[in-house]
């Protein structure tokens, strides 16, 4: 799990290594900062990790009265192998 940092949005690029507690725990930690999460994740394993991480994040910031919505978009990334395609997970908190 990699992160790049502005101020209003966190991006992660999850991979299929990522352990999904962790990761979520990270999203819980952005939002409650006041941060949109994103979540970026190329290939079946990554996505799966990503989407895991969804649910453990809402569960950590619901007691604080917070909800978190979800939202998907696909990206594309240009490399030397071809064009790559990959699934975007938007993540917003609602109080």
């Amino acid at each position: 799990m990699n992160n790049q940092e502005s101020a209003e949005e966190t991006i992660f690029r999850v991979r299929s290594s990522t352990a999904s507690s962790e990761l979520g725990s990270a999203i819980a930690h952005a939002v409650r900062g006041g941060n949109s999460v994103v979540l970026r994740a190329v290939g079946a394993g990554a996505v799966n990790q990503a989407v895991k991480a969804f649910p453990i994040a809402k569960s950590f910031v619901a007691p604080l009265g917070i909800m978190l919505s979800l939202d998907a978009n696909f990206f594309q990334l240009e490399s030397t192998q071809g064009d790559i395609v990959g699934i975007s997970l938007h993540v917003t908190a609602r109080k």
